[in-house]
């Protein structure tokens, strides 16, 4: 996969489908089909739905329906950070309270436990590293947001969080201008595209059947509409995340948010001796516009950030492909970062959407009316949520049916948690280019004023976009 005559590889997936290979593609539906539980999506959420619903009720009939292959979307494209942040808990502590908003951070904190675990014990080696998360600041106002952000985490019980000075940040990973840090062990690195592929295998151990290259356009209660047939089904749950907006009807529920990241050739150890970063942790800023980066299993780094942050028309790319502009952009910030590596290739690059609801809150639902149910809106921390939020719909159709009782899980307050849909085009496409690109501006001014004060820029957009 060398690129130093031509260039990084391009699209295709992501580099974890490039590292790992992609999967055999599994038989379409090829007629109408009944089932007790139709799941809609083959990433992170359905799979893990059908997984934790199939262990619970073996009896139960499950489909899943992925129009590519499972992963295709950003359960195989993403940052491979998993950790216990979640959309929306500030605004749930208003909603709900504080202690509601808690119990929610706390069932993610066991989240990540959740995972590993599981992982561990379907056999699927997903490169785990558990090196907590560190995200650093660079600038005074970063460093201000950051002893913020840290003091929040503190309220919302994560009493294991650690709070850095630059020379204890240094001692971690040595990131060129790093003023400050906060790290909490609650994280952990992996091979996303690894992870999923497993799941998929084990789901299909336990006896869901799993229909690939079959898009679902179409879902209503008991319905799950495919050019290929319908499968009927008393429980049919959407777990579409950001490309929810293809199927009818949903066109403004979530954003599909542009996320794009570059896959580093591997470092020689005289590299890493330049950047340290032996811990493996999870890395982000502080930044408005803010990056996201691991160590990979084989030595590389992994960034990402924002790039093109929506296409008009809630449109998707092309298997990955991203703008080169945004390559070169996020190379800026690698050498940024860690200028040590000034000459390091960059092998490939990829994008991805994500999800997101127009109040920033993931959210999991079961209509007990319909039998229609959903999760997502992740807003980019999906692979922890996504199991948290499969947990959360198992028990909530346990519940529907009459299998169980209530339960921590569907007593959380993401449940059944209603938001108003997106503006329409223009509106929302110039809101989101405008809201980054006012973004990126702020960044820009802290850097070259030293303020310790956040741009009043990036509290403007923060309000005009619904995020607090």
């Amino acid at each position: 996969m060398s690129s130093a005559a031509h260039g990084p590889v391009n699209g295709g997936i992501s580099f974890w489908f490039a590292d790992d290979g992609l999967p055999a593609v599994r038989e379409p539906l090829t007629g109408d089909a009944s089932a007790d539980v139709v799941i809609v999506g083959g990433g992170f959420t359905g799979l893990w739905t059908a997984y934790y619903l199939k262990k619970a009720a073996p009896f139960l009939r499950i489909t899943v329906l992925e129009q590519r292959f499972c992963g295709y979307g950003a359960s195989g494209r993403n940052g491979g950070w998993l950790y216990n942040g979640v959309a929306g808990r500030d605004r749930y502590a208003r909603l709900h309270g504080h202690e509601a908003a808690v119990r929610l951070q706390r069932a993610m904190n066991d989240t990540v436990d959740e995972v590993i675990r599981a992982a561990a014990e379907e056999g699927v080696d997903a490169g785990v590293h558990r090196g907590g998360v560190l995200e650093v600041a660079r600038t005074p106002a970063q460093l201000a947001r950051l002893k913020a952000f840290h003091e929040h985490e503190l309220s919302y019980g994560e009493k294991d969080r650690e709070l850095y000075g630059a020379r204890e940040t240094a001692e971690r990973v040595r990131v060129a201008g790093a003023v400050g840090a906060t790290w909490t062990p609650h994280g952990a690195r992996l091979h996303p595209g690894k992870l999923v592929k497993g799941l998929a295998a084990a789901v299909e151990a336990l006896g869901v059947t799993l229909h690939e290259s079959t898009p679902v356009t179409e879902i209503r209660p008991k319905h799950a509409v495919t050019p290929y047939g319908t499968v009927r089904a008393p429980y049919v749950l959407r777990c579409t995340e950001g490309f929810t907006a293809s199927l009818k009807g949903q066109r403004r529920t979530w954003l599909p948010m542009n996320s794009s990241m570059v896959a580093t050739e591997p470092l020689t150890d005289e590299q890493w001796a330049a950047v340290g970063w032996a811990g493996r942790e999870t890395l982000g800023d502080m930044a408005h516009a803010y990056m996201y980066a691991q160590r990979t299993a084989d030595g590389r780094i992994a960034l990402g950030g924002r790039g093109v942050p929506y296409r008009f028309g809630s449109r998707t790319d092309h298997d990955g492909r991203t703008q080169e502009a945004t390559v070169e952009a996020l190379r800026e910030i690698l050498v940024g970062f860690f200028p040590a590596l000034a000459g390091v290739r960059i092998e490939h690059a990829w994008s991805g959407v994500l999800g997101v609801p127009r109040d920033w809150c993931a959210t999991v639902t079961l209509d007990r009316a319909t039998g229609l149910g959903w999760a997502g809106g992740y807003v980019g921390s999906g692979v922890a949520t996504a199991n948290l939020a499969a947990r959360t719909l198992r028990d909530l159709v346990q519940l529907d049916s009459g299998q169980s009782g209530p339960t921590e899980l569907t007593g959380l307050p993401w449940v059944g948690h209603k938001v108003r849909k997106w503006e329409p085009e223009p509106l929302r496409w110039l809101g989101v280019r405008g809201m980054y690109a006012t973004y990126r501006t702020a960044d820009r001014r802290e850097l070259l004023t030293h303020s310790a004060r956040s741009s009043k820029l990036a509290r403007l957009a923060d309000r005009v976009a619904g995020r607090h």
